[in-house]
């Protein structure tokens, strides 16, 4: 049985793959819970249009994420963090405070996008980072952690 998934199905594979089953675990699992619907001309059509808009959308919002990219690699973000003697920062700079810093300056990243270049930042300095901007895009960010 040819069936469309309408959500991503674990070992069976993604959001609008075709897919081929066994009728019983199509007709009583799979099309029953919403999972998926039957892979009949109607189906395909409606699954045809479905990607092209979505492929409209998503070229917009990557470019938009390139742009966002190429002004990310022109920024020094400070990131302020209580100091002690010598250089020393009380605990670690995290994504979080990096995510907090970038919204400041008015790009908003969530901090699970972001990957730091190093695991533990304890020290006042400049340092780098990869943004996740888009499933496609990254960004480099250069940042400073200052005495605040």
């Amino acid at each position: 049985m040819e069936i469309i998934l309408k959500q991503d199905v674990k070992n069976l594979g993604y959001k609008d793959d075709v897919v081929n089953v066994r009728p019983g675990y199509g007709r009583n699992f799979l099309i029953p819970q919403g999972l998926a619907i039957t892979a009949d001309e109607k189906g395909k059509k409606i699954l045809a249009e479905n990607i092209k808009q979505r492929a409209h959308k998503e070229a917009k919002v990557q470019s938009q994420a390139e742009a966002t990219a190429v002004k990310l690699k022109e920024v020094l973000v400070h990131v302020p963090a209580k100091v002690g003697e010598a250089g020393k920062i009380f605990g670690s700079v995290t994504s979080v405070q990096l995510s907090d810093a970038l919204k400041k300056l008015g790009y908003e990243v969530d901090r699970r996008n972001i990957t730091m270049a190093e695991e533990a930042i304890k020290t006042v300095g400049t340092y780098t980072a990869e943004v996740r901007l888009h499933k496609h895009v990254t960004a480099q960010v250069s940042f400073e952690v200052v005495a605040g």
